[in-house]
């Protein structure tokens, strides 16, 4: 069975280009830069969970993003067992860094979008014959700008998140290139990004 998730990504996404990536974080750093996230005008916000407490801070990175209204994704979902305790820690999405059809297929059956991660044409075709239009491109950083212009040719309905390598830098440069989304980690944490992120956020696009 697949899952038309591109309705919920285009939802998801609709108000702002970036996303924010949490990693190995800790409940109060994870629920620190979330809210730093939030308030900058990101409004969706990315937890990884390679950890027991990487858990516990998409449990409560969960709930306070549920109180705003707030979607919160579960990344780094490399086993299918990962699906049903990002489901149960309150992940509104997941995110897998490469393209693994029984990820995907568990993430399907369970009803959740999950945006897998491609770095060639040929995981992008197996992407879509596995009925995704919504992908994450990493690592974006290595990969260049070129590669996302150029893919658009064979695969114009994709849309692609780009991670990897990503801030203030170089968001606007991947952004023209067509890319729909650029998720930034530790840019969050840089009081001398920040401003440079909110501008980015106020350009017309």
């Amino acid at each position: 069975m697949t899952l038309d998730t591109a309705p919920f990504f285009e939802q998801t996404f609709a108000g702002a280009p970036l996303m924010a990536i949490l990693r190995s974080a800790g409940v109060e750093r994870a629920v620190r830069v979330a809210r730093t996230a939030w308030e900058l005008g990101l409004d969706s916000v990315e937890v990884t969970i390679q950890s027991d407490a990487d858990v516990d801070a998409l449990r409560e990175v969960a709930r306070l993003g549920r109180e705003r209204g707030a979607v919160v994704g579960a990344g780094t979902i490399v086993s299918p067992d990962q699906v049903q305790v990002a489901i149960d820690a309150g992940a509104g999405y997941l995110v897998s860094p490469g393209l693994d059809a029984d990820v995907v297929r568990a993430a399907q059956a369970a009803g959740i979008p999950i945006l897998a991660g491609v770095a060639t044409p040929s995981e992008v075709q197996r992407a879509v014959a596995l009925g995704l239009t919504w992908l994450k491109a990493f690592p974006a950083q290595w990969l260049g700008t070129d590669w996302f212009r150029h893919i658009r040719g064979p695969f114009p309905q994709v849309q692609f998140i780009a991670t990897g390598g990503m801030d203030a830098s170089n968001a606007a440069d991947f952004l023209a290139a067509g890319v729909r989304v650029v998720a930034v980690g530790s840019a969050l944490e840089d009081e001398t990004q920040l401003e440079k992120l909110a501008a980015l956020l106020r350009t017309p696009r």
